[in-house]
């Protein structure tokens, strides 16, 4: 079974064009708070997420072949890294995240800073969805539609666990889920070349530490599942093929 995992601020939609391309059996998971409830007492911590995703992983009664993008990528590290057993294989983007030099980018160090983050996710929730999906377009250069479907699900609970989230990976992720070695599951790290939050040269050293399968999605922006579904689609295809 294919397991999708996205990211933030995104729902499991984001994975749709590219679910509809791969012609495999697959489910895209709704993280806690994004597209569906926060639980109460849910902590919205990357470890939360992680035990949530290993509960979720169990139910399934065949072996999974996980994808994730953004922190559905980080979280996907952390599974690789820490509960090998619990995929047949994984692949993930933004992997220059899992390197130990990693900084986080901007919009992430407003998230986690306490005052400024609620600042921002109160402002966010304030605007309409249009003009939520106007900066969607504006800084990523998403198609109009996809904004719109995008920031359709942005709301409190969210918010809540973007901060959450984020404040629970200081200094960065490999601070906390490192060393890097090799995963005992085969895996992929995707690079879209054009993501602004990518960095070729570590998530390429990250995949030499890790083990893993090294493919650049040409021209790919960090909204890939959207606006190059095909280019990820056939990458994630010729990794599985090697395992089937």
């Amino acid at each position: 079974m294919i397991v999708f995992l996205h990211g933030v601020p995104e729902t499991a939609v984001i994975w749709r064009k590219v679910r509809d391309t791969i012609g495999r059996e697959s489910v895209a998971l709704e993280l806690p708070g994004f597209g569906c409830p926060r639980a109460p007492g849910f902590a919205a911590t990357k470890e939360a997420y992680l035990g949530w995703l290993l509960d979720r992983f169990a139910e399934i009664d065949e072996p999974v072949d996980v994808v994730g993008h953004d922190w559905g990528a980080a979280l996907t590290y952390g599974l690789a890294l820490r509960h090998g057993g619990a995929v047949r294989s994984w692949a993930a983007d933004v992997a220059n995240l899992m390197h130990p030099d990693y900084e986080w980018h901007a919009f992430a160090k407003v998230w986690q800073t306490p005052g400024e983050g609620e600042a921002f996710v109160e402002s966010q929730n304030a605007q309409s969805v249009e003009e939520r999906a106007g900066g969607f377009e504006a800084i990523f250069g998403l198609d109009h539609d996809d904004a719109v479907e995008m920031a359709a699900g942005s709301d409190a609970d969210m918010g809540s666990c973007i901060l959450d989230l984020y404040r629970s990976a200081t200094p960065n992720p490999y601070a906390h889920w490192g060393p890097l070695a090799p995963t005992a599951a085969p895996g992929m790290v995707l690079h879209p070349t054009a993501d602004p939050f990518g960095d070729a040269v570590m998530a390429e050293e990250v995949a030499g530490l890790v083990g893993a399968r090294f493919e650049p999605l040409e021209g790919a922006g960090h909204f890939w599942p959207y606006s190059a579904p095909d280019l990820g689609a056939r990458a994630l295809e010729s990794f599985w093929a090697t395992l089937d």
